[in-house]
């Protein structure tokens, strides 16, 4: 199982580094975007998650886990991580979002069917990132000690 943690970390870093030239480049499309504001957004929510997936990737080893949980930990959040990202990008290419993210959407209202793209992948990162994140907290808890008398 020892190996499984360690490769899910070292994807987890390859994953952060991806996504820190992916932010890098999108930084570039955004005058470009039908809606540049959502692309400033995805543009440091890609950032964001990096850095957030290179800090996971560096404890990950260090969790207590079975290889079914971690597995489910894993995946979870690389969806959740992407889903929302995803969501953010679609809205800024199509010029759409605000019935999902009026904040940062402002004016920029989609299709029917963009709106629905849109809200249906970016709510479904919240439910699977909060139990990855539920999981990563149960992962740290600490093992525990050995029954060895002296």
């Amino acid at each position: 199982m020892n190996a499984l943690l360690s490769r899910q970390g070292h994807r987890l870093l390859q994953i952060g580094v991806a996504l820190l030239l992916f932010s890098s480049f999108e930084g570039f499309a955004i005058p470009y975007l039908a809606a540049p504001r959502l692309g400033l957004s995805a543009h440091t929510l890609s950032g964001l998650e990096a850095v957030l997936l290179l800090a996971l990737g560096l404890l990950w080893e260090r969790l207590s886990l079975s290889a079914a949980t971690s597995r489910v930990a894993f995946w979870l959040l690389i969806y959740s991580a992407l889903a929302i990202l995803a969501a953010y990008v679609m809205a800024s290419v199509w010029g759409a979002g605000n019935e999902t993210m009026p904040l940062a959407a402002g004016a920029f209202h989609g299709s029917a069917f963009e709106e629905t793209a849109i809200k249906g992948i970016g709510y479904s990162s919240a439910p699977t990132g909060l139990i990855a994140f539920a999981l990563i907290l149960w992962g740290l808890r600490l093992a525990e000690p050995s029954s060895t008398e002296s």
